[in-house]
């Protein structure tokens, strides 16, 4: 078969595809929505997907910032990486999520051979306060960050079975 017939025959039921319920995550109360920055940035906090009795959250890349869309704690890699589960853990509150959802972390450093020592002390505390058992799978990536003062950004992945609202 080729693929114009493999495609021909996938829209032969007349019935349109079926589609999976998405809507943006936002905490606003901890930290801005992208737009909303002097130059405006084009994504979600977060993404909420809905399929089939199950949710997913896809949470963006999150940093040390406040609401008012103000890196928090310049300088100071701890304070940063509090920071930042702190705004994930309200991203997630705000869907009905807990850390024990999350199933994937990437997280992203601007200097990995100076600060995954702390990091990795952090993240055991907090995992460790939120009784996570599995961890999540996890990447940890030098990477260089959208904006200088920032050390540290983590996106994270948080699957359950959908909850009423």
């Amino acid at each position: 078969m080729s693929e114009l017939e493999v495609v021909e025959e996938a829209g032969a039921t007349g019935a349109p595809p079926a589609t999976v319920e998405k809507r943006a995550i936002s905490a606003p109360g901890v930290l801005n929505e992208a737009w909303a920055y002097p130059r405006p940035s084009s994504f979600s906090r977060g993404l909420r997907l809905d399929i089939k009795g199950i949710t997913i959250l896809l949470i963006s890349g999150t940093a040390s910032i406040d609401e008012s869309g103000q890196t928090v704690h310049a300088g100071d890699f701890s304070a940063q990486t509090r920071r930042t589960y702190r705004n994930i853990t309200t991203l997630l509150a705000a869907e009905g999520a807990t850390w024990k959802d999350v199933v994937r972390t990437t997280c992203y450093l601007r200097d990995i051979e100076r600060d995954y020592a702390a990091f990795n002390e952090i993240r055991t505390e907090f995992f460790k306060q939120q009784g996570l058992d599995p961890l999540p799978a996890s990447t940890g990536i030098q990477a260089i960050l959208c904006r200088p003062d920032l050390l540290v950004e983590m996106e994270a992945m948080a699957i359950f079975e959908t909850r009423p609202s």
